[in-house]
């Protein structure tokens, strides 16, 4: 007789559950590991914020003194009279084929027509002068390369004067004249201030003391130069054609002021004596 064993339902339940448990505990259990965190090389470090940052100390430096401008015209004093040119019989004035010399909307006209070398002069009869400074405003009508104009001051008879000339080319000179003989105090000399060629306009000064003369174009200074052969005279401006074009200038606006200056006295140089040692 075979003998059968029925297993209880209850009994492989309990079975099956202690197997599934003794399983569970029979494996290990898994371990976190922490992932260490590394820098990117591509992170930008955050810049430090200075609050009061430091500040440069200036560097000071001593004051200049105020360096005065020079004055070129020093000594000048009141106006001694002004001209107009209204009144004709103050001028020396002609007419004629070759040239004229006339009073015209308050102007003194110097012209020359014929072809040169040829000068017109027109002087005034008063004051006669020492000690001035005299500017008049020059206008260009008519002239070009060599052609000259100017004023003459310290003017004496006999054809005795001081001439500061300026020509079409933009030069200046100076220029003693005595018995008709000319001697150049300064030969021709370039100036940005004279006008090269015509129309133009220009302002003539000349500032006279003692044996000094100084130079002006448009208040300008341009040259100084000493000469004591004349010490006084009368004023007049003159025109000169050097070729064969003519040549028309006016002038207009004649000042005069009175000049007292004293030239300063050189600083003598001491002189060095040698001192004497006996000998032994």
């Amino acid at each position: 007789m075979k003998l059968t064993i029925k297993p209880r339902p209850f009994l492989t339940f309990f079975l099956v559950a202690g197997s599934l448990i003794l399983a569970a505990c029979s494996s290990p259990l898994p371990v976190a590991t922490e992932t260490p965190t590394t820098a990117s090389s591509t992170d930008t470090p955050t810049a430090t914020i200075v609050w009061f940052p430091a500040t440069n100390t200036p560097t000071i430096f001593p004051t200049l003194p105020a360096v005065p401008t020079e004055d070129f015209r020093p000594g000048q004093g009141e106006l001694i009279f002004s001209d107009t040119f209204d009144q004709p019989q103050l001028w020396d004035t002609a007419s004629s084929s070759q040239g004229s010399a006339a009073i015209a909307r308050n102007q003194l006209v110097l012209s020359i027509s014929e072809k040169g070398p040829l000068t017109i002069t027109s002087m005034r009869s008063q004051p006669v002068m020492s000690d001035f400074y005299a500017e008049a405003t020059v206008n260009l009508s008519l002239c070009s390369g060599k052609d000259q104009y100017g004023m003459l001051f310290r003017a004496a008879p006999g054809t005795n004067y001081y001439r500061f000339s300026v020509n079409c080319s933009g030069q200046l000179r100076v220029e003693r004249v005595r018995a008709a003989d000319t001697y150049p105090l300064l030969d021709w000399l370039s100036s940005g201030d004279a006008p090269a060629g015509a129309p133009a306009e220009v302002k003539l000064g000349v500032w006279a003391d003692g044996r000094e003369i100084r130079l002006f174009l448009n208040d300008q200074f341009q040259v100084s130069v000493t000469d004591q052969i004349f010490s006084s005279g009368a004023l007049g401006f003159f025109a000169y054609a050097a070729g064969q074009t003519p040549v028309t200038v006016s002038f207009s606006g004649l000042s005069v002021y009175s000049v007292s200056y004293l030239l300063p006295t050189p600083t003598p140089i001491p002189s060095w004596t040698p001192t004497l040692t006996p000998n032994p």
